[in-house]
């Protein structure tokens, strides 16, 4: 998968393999686009990027077509990397879940929406592009193998992502058990 072609917007690479580079990447796959906590992680992304000069690369997939993330990435981190993947390749390959049904009455859920919204997130849903039940992931490769993920437990779930550079610090350290 990793020598598969890639499309997308702000890429220098025609395949995943040379975009991620040998360095640590921090790989965030979107929900849907149209999405409040979609909307949060790419702008909490953003701002972690912004305030630690010491944070990796990152690499952004989305469900939509190379059009569709010109038009949100344009609005929410106009300078990202970002991977078109409407038919859901990457997602499937790196074990991206779907959410299941009962999660959206989840109090946590709601809770998550509040806090998305007092982020300045807009609460209403916007134009869903691919499957709304496809659950976020976010995960640090580094040599094509993941070194750290994240492991959500609904869909408005995600790590605190100031964090990053010092969990890939610690998942570089041989004296550190993972």
């Amino acid at each position: 998968m990793l020598e598969h072609p890639i499309e997308g917007i702000n890429l220098s690479s025609a395949t995943l393999q040379d975009e991620l580079g040998t360095g640590p990447t921090l790989v965030v796959f979107l929900r849907h686009l149209g999405c409040i906590f979609c909307r949060e992680m790419v702008r909490d992304v953003r701002s972690a990027i912004e305030a630690d000069s010491a944070y990796p690369p990152v690499l952004f997939f989305y469900q939509g077509t190379v059009a569709d993330g010109r038009e949100f990435f344009a609005r929410y981190f106009p300078g990202a990397r970002a991977v078109a993947d409407l038919d859901r390749k990457f997602y499937a390959a790196a074990g991206v879940r779907q959410a299941p049904v009962v999660q959206l009455l989840s109090p946590r859920l709601m809770i998550s929406a509040v806090r998305a919204t007092v982020k300045g997130n807009t609460q209403r849903i916007g134009r869903v592009t691919g499957d709304p039940m496809t659950m976020p992931a976010v995960m640090v490769f580094q040599h094509g193998q993941i070194i750290w993920q994240h492991e959500f437990k609904h869909a408005g779930d995600h790590p605190q992502f100031a964090t990053i550079p010092e969990i890939i610090r610690r998942a570089a350290s041989p004296e550190t058990p993972h």
